[in-house]
């Protein structure tokens, strides 16, 4: 709770700095606010507490997610220094969106009352939605912002309507007392009413993280929205969907699973996301698209801990959930970095735009290929153990199939994954990117310390692995 009240408080003093003629004092003072946040955010581990009449509960699961969605934002914050420098005027407003997009994202980790979980998500998407447009001079940019809307307008809408079904069949929308009422069934013939609404939801919530076959979005929007808002999107959005998926399935539906009612449905959907995910991503020309079919298949990822999990939110499966989520979020900061910075510096988001980098910018280039690996899930890497993780929670369950098919779906991204470090490495540098591409000593340190951050997750994930 601490941390949402200090992030909206912030966010509204980060508006009154913007009435300031330099825009230089913004970036220091976000990044030292997402700095306290989270520090203040882990004072509340290993405490139970609940607020507004048990509609919001902050607890070790809700403090880890929230680490994560905070670190992320704080680690990506040092590519947005361009905006500074060109003298962004709406700066001010977009570094307040992000702050009060991470206070929906605290909401739908920390949630105990399905309202609070569409506040939460409302919150987190309608800053999204204008961000997705704030490059207003770019078609592209407009585009992304009109699909992003619209198509969420019809998601919240779907999720809306499963909420109000499941509150008509069992009477609540508190996550504890849905799953007795599943469990103890007051009125039989309410329980198809009870199955619809739980469809719908996944259907709504499916959307929020990008998993088919409600991805459709993801692609265009990613592509035409600004990248430094497209990494926010693509890790914050995605971690805190995910927490928020979670927490629904093993409160509110656990009787439900051992029914087998959603868990055919959820598998199918990992299957299906992990095939159009990879496969769709091997057909790209361009980083950002690629990135984006990318960000597709780690939702099928993160849906095998869902499929796996143990009935609580503290286990295999809630852990590897949240080993994914880190060392997927870090390794995509620093792709989404080293792109941004390339497509500033030659105007270019193809494979072709990598073309020599090793020569002219070898920082860069060492970063992307550490994040590529990673999101691989080569061994060293932070990728490799969240992918062990969530593979190891699925087959002490039973579900050793799913983790071949996973498996190979992983073998078939190496293939694009490969092709950036390809382009840097063995493709001579032409016309167009011969220049080495201007980094500012800030960023080569984020870029390092992104670099070390997946290194060290993937040397020791103990750290961190089995705090949940």
């Amino acid at each position: 709770m601490n941390s949402i009240i200090l992030l909206s408080v912030l966010g509204l003093g980060n508006l009154f700095l913007g009435f300031r003629r330099s825009n230089r004092l913004l970036l220091p003072a976000a990044m030292l606010m997402l700095a306290v946040v989270f520090g203040v955010n882990f004072l509340d581990w290993g405490t139970t507490e609940s607020f507004f009449n048990d509609m919001l509960v902050v607890d070790n699961f809700s403090v880890a997610f929230t680490g994560i969605v905070v670190l992320t934002a704080l680690l990506l914050l040092p590519f947005s220094q361009k905006y500074v420098h060109d003298g962004e005027a709406n700066l001010a407003e977009y570094y307040s969106l992000l702050l009060f997009s991470l206070v929906g994202a605290i909401m739908m980790v920390s949630y105990n009352h399905l309202l609070m979980l569409f506040l939460g998500i409302e919150t987190l998407s309608i800053a999204m939605y204008v961000l997705a447009g704030s490059d207003k001079r770019n078609l592209r940019s407009n585009e992304a912002a009109l699909k992003y809307f619209l198509m969420g307008a019809f998601a919240t809408g779907i999720l809306l309507f499963g909420m109000a079904l499941v509150y008509g069949a069992t009477g609540t929308f508190v996550l504890r007392d849905i799953s007795f009422a599943v469990q103890n069934p007051v009125n039989a013939s309410l329980t198809p009413m009870l199955y619809i609404g739980m469809l719908l939801m996944l259907i709504g919530i499916g959307f929020k993280v990008s998993a088919a076959p409600f991805h459709f979005w993801t692609p265009d929007v990613y592509e035409g929205t600004p990248t430094f808002f497209a990494a926010f999107m693509s890790t914050v959005v995605k971690t805190a969907g995910f927490a928020a998926f979670l927490k629904l399935l093993v409160q509110a539906f656990p009787a439900a699973a051992a029914q087998g009612l959603w868990l055919p449905t959820l598998t199918a959907m990992c299957v299906l996301t992990l095939l159009i995910g990879n496969v769709g991503a091997v057909a790209q020309t361009s980083i950002k698209r690629m990135l984006a079919y990318s960000s597709v298949s780690h939702a099928g990822y993160l849906l095998i801990g869902l499929v796996a999990f143990n009935g609580q939110l503290e286990g295999a499966s809630a852990n590897g959930v949240f080993f994914y989520s880190l060392a997927y979020s870090v390794a995509t900061v620093a792709a989404f970095g080293v792109l941004k910075l390339v497509a500033d510096a030659r105007m270019r988001e193809d494979y072709n735009g990598l073309n020599g980098l090793a020569k002219t910018n070898p920082l860069l280039a060492f970063v992307l290929t550490v994040a590529m690996l990673s999101l691989a899930g080569i061994p060293l890497t932070g990728g490799f153990f969240g992918k062990f993780f969530v593979f190891s929670a699925a087959v002490e369950n039973g579900y050793i199939g799913l983790v071949v098919f996973a498996v190979v779906m992983s073998m078939v991204s190496i293939y694009y994954y490969l092709r950036p470090i390809i382009a840097m490495y063995m493709n001579d540098p032409d016309a167009t990117t011969a220049e080495p591409v201007p980094v500012s000593a800030f960023q080569s340190a984020a870029l390092l310390l992104l670099a070390l951050l997946t290194v060290v997750l993937g040397v020791l994930p103990g750290l961190v692995s089995g705090i949940l």
